[in-house]
């Protein structure tokens, strides 16, 4: 009976994480879509439908101007639907019928907040949790004598700056994996020390096995993350962002020229269960994955690829360039085509994901 119970509440507590985890999706994605739809409202867009989720509505409100606000089915989505955004129309304030320049605004808009949403999350994290700046707090036991050069050389307080001229970074992986080679690497670290920094030379070893049987490597030493006060959280959670962009494009360029394997790539669901999982360690890892999937929906939207805001801005962009419109039959034909290699990509990696790697 007690083991029912344990196995019971071991179940539901994993549904719960899990409901969070599909909130915190949805809220991302509400905010995203809010982004368009403020736009829309600023410039006088006709607004056909404001809707979370995908698929069968399961909560409509029309209000007195004829907005649909909708909740539906699956919460893996959303939409602001604009009159005249997909074929043309002649009804005052139609998408089809702006100007080139306030379509573009309103179509960044949805990136932008994404963006703004997750600097205003950063600031808490920064000074909670810290960003993947680590400080030496301590040294582990039983350290090989062969490495006794570190624990002269590093000191506790010492703030580890760059590895081989590479800053640790949250996207990036954080010091673990930059030190994460074969035994006997030897680094070039820059750590801070009184206000000074410094270069010392330091080599990891063999401190344990990974999951696989395969011997891990560390440099013995035991650190934290450093942490910041409101005022310097709030002036470093806008680099801290553009960190976690460029860390994401870079991610994307290794990918097409073959440099990381899709296996390090995943879909809604997959994120889903990344931050399930998660939220089962620690509530505070909702906490670091709400900027962190903020800026990948931000750059993932506005990549140059039909479907998305980036794809629908560059022919908004062309249209102001040529001066004439751009034929809509064939741009939305180009769109729902990239909607559909959006679509299989998507489930693609989740399935991999999920039963493959």
């Amino acid at each position: 009976m007690l083991y029912q119970l344990s196995s019971f509440a071991s179940v539901m507590s994993t549904i719960g994480n899990i409901v969070l985890a599909i909130i915190l999706f949805a809220i991302l994605i509400f905010i995203h879509e809010l982004g368009h739809y403020t736009a829309g409202k600023i410039f006088k867009f006709k607004i056909n439908e404001f809707s979370i989720g995908f698929g069968k509505a399961l909560y409509t409100k029309k209000r007195k101007n004829g907005e649909i606000f909708s909740i539906r089915l699956i919460p893996l989505g959303g939409y602001c639907a604009f009159e005249g955004e997909e074929q043309d129309s002649e009804v005052e304030g139609a998408f089809n019928n702006q100007a080139w320049w306030k379509r573009w605004i309103v179509l960044f808009a949805g990136v932008l907040f994404n963006f703004i949403s997750a600097i205003i999350v950063s600031i808490p994290l920064l000074m909670c949790w810290g960003d993947a700046t680590p400080i030496v707090n301590g040294f582990a036991d039983g350290t090989p004598n062969h490495i006794e050069q570190n624990l002269e050389t590093l000191q506790k307080g010492d703030i580890i700056r760059r590895v081989d001229g590479t800053k640790p970074t949250l996207l990036g992986g954080g010091l673990n994996y930059l030190v994460s080679q074969q035994g006997d690497s030897t680094y070039t670290l820059v750590v801070e020390r009184d206000g000074e920094e410094i270069e010392i030379d330091v080599t990891n070893y063999v401190i344990g096995q990974n999951e696989q049987g395969e011997p891990s490597y560390g440099l013995g030493i035991m650190v934290e993350n450093v942490k910041y006060n409101f005022f310097e959280s709030l002036g470093r959670s806008v680099p801290f962002c553009f960190e976690m962009a460029w860390d994401c494009l870079k991610v994307l360029g290794n990918l097409l020229i073959g440099n990381l394997h899709i296996s390090n790539l995943g879909g809604p669901i997959t994120t889903i269960g990344m931050i399930a999982d998660g939220a089962s360690i620690s509530p505070i890892f909702l906490l670091v994955m709400f900027p962190v999937i903020a800026v990948n929906l931000a750059v993932f939207n506005f990549l140059p690829f039909p479907a998305l805001d980036g794809g629908r801005s560059v022919f908004v962009i062309l249209e102001g360039i040529r001066r004439k419109p751009i034929n809509q039959k064939v741009e939305q034909a180009i769109h729902t085509a990239g909607l559909m290699l959006l679509f299989g990509f998507v489930i693609l990696v989740d399935f991999l994901q999920i039963f493959i790697f």
